[in-house]
């Protein structure tokens, strides 16, 4: 990862991510371990299923490519696989011990509480912890800048954060890419007010850090933010009709400018998608329907756009001369309605999987502590 993003550390900081691999090298092992005590088997089939979804799904490559660009940043094949190899079993594992039962009293509590709280704001917040302890806050400090400066790098699909959070945060949501979940007014108010502070001034999808807290730094993402058991305009589904001009290569900046305004002045002609092709055709541009598309969905320069844009209006022209320019009309608009507070079932589900994440990190601390690890 680090030779992915051409991050440049010292030798110092490369010992301290060399120390920090070796700790979740060895937490594979040990899951991997645990799992087989229990009689756990992953096959080598499923191993390969997993990990061709993931190279796909997150990186958008082909087995032999992800195998070629691991070789090429200092990594391989089989050592991405045991990682996968360390997931599957420790999941197996935890499904067959762990047993989590979630009453009906509790659930309905929860349900009661958040009706209760009906309109007040969310905040769904992700943490990366490090101590700093001693005379190391300069050193952590940097590091956690190491650490913002490779996650606001991070390509398409690609959870950086989930990654430092699962290798490095000293948090007790390591063990869930260091997801905090949603929380409300009091919950936040239990966290350090630096944090607090930072939280409640963010715009979702943003980082904040390094900050400091009792006794180290935090790195905080805020993820989104919502009302409780109120409908989110961000949830509304948009049908939209793109339209789509690519630029011939070696066009000049003034032949580009040229086909902007030309692009622009048309598509303000636009009433209603019926209208589409005739400009379409005019322009010589692409049309693409896409239906069905959460406002929440689309790139956050697009989103306050579409919220405010009218039916039959269009937006104004957008893209690059290497990708071309676009523009969406929007047809219609399916409004965001009903309660989200959520049902028995989806609380049910939310509270048994935090009680077992919550096992999952007690299992494995407890496995850590009684281990004897050989280096060789």
């Amino acid at each position: 990862l680090l030779a992915a993003r051409d991050m440049k550390l010292s030798e110092q900081e490369m010992a301290q991510y060399r120390l920090l691999v070796i700790r979740q090298l060895i937490d594979e092992t040990l899951q991997i371990q645990e799992a087989k005590t229990a009689d756990v088997k992953i096959s080598l089939e499923e191993v390969n299923k997993s990990y061709d979804s993931i190279v796909r799904s997150n990186f958008g490559k082909s087995a032999q490519e992800m195998r070629t660009y691991l070789r090429s940043v200092g990594s391989s094949e089989r050592s991405f696989k045991r990682q996968v190899e360390a997931e599957l079993s420790w999941n197996r594992y935890l499904r067959r011990k762990v047993d989590i039962n979630v009453g009906d009293e509790e659930v309905q509590a929860i349900i009661d509480k958040l009706k209760k709280q009906q309109g007040t704001t969310e905040y769904h917040v992700r943490e990366i912890y490090l101590s700093a302890g001693g005379d190391r806050a300069q050193e952590v400090f940097a590091q956690e800048q190491q650490i913002m400066a490779s996650i606001q790098k991070r390509e398409k699909g690609d959870d950086s954060f989930g990654y430092y959070a699962g290798a490095m945060s000293e948090a007790s949501t390591k063990s869930t890419g260091g997801d905090l979940g949603w929380l409300n007014e009091n919950q936040l108010a239990q966290l350090p007010p630096a944090l607090v502070e930072a939280i409640k001034t963010m715009q979702p999808e943003h980082l904040a850090g390094p900050i400091e807290v009792p006794g180290g730094f935090s790195i905080i993402y805020l993820v989104d933010t919502r009302k409780v058991g109120v409908a989110d305009p961000l949830d509304s589904r948009l049908t939209l009709k793109q339209l789509s001009v690519r630029f011939p290569d070696g066009i000049s900046q003034a032949q580009a400018d040229a086909r902007v305004t030309e692009f622009a002045k048309l598509s303000k002609t636009i009433r209603g998608c019926g209208e589409v092709a005739k400009v379409a055709s005019a322009l010589g541009a692409e049309v693409v329907d896409n239906d069905s598309v959460r406002i929440r969905d689309l790139p956050p320069a697009l989103r306050d756009i579409m919220a405010k844009l009218s039916v039959g209006e269009s937006t104004p022209p957008f893209g690059s001369a290497k990708d071309g320019i676009r523009s969406l009309v929007l047809c219609g608009r399916d409004e965001a309605s009903g309660s989200t507070v959520p049902g028995v079932e989806q609380v049910r589900g939310q509270m048994e999987n935090a009680r077992t994440n919550l096992r999952a990190n007690q299992l494995l601390r407890d496995l850590r502590r009684d281990a004897i690890i050989e280096y060789r």
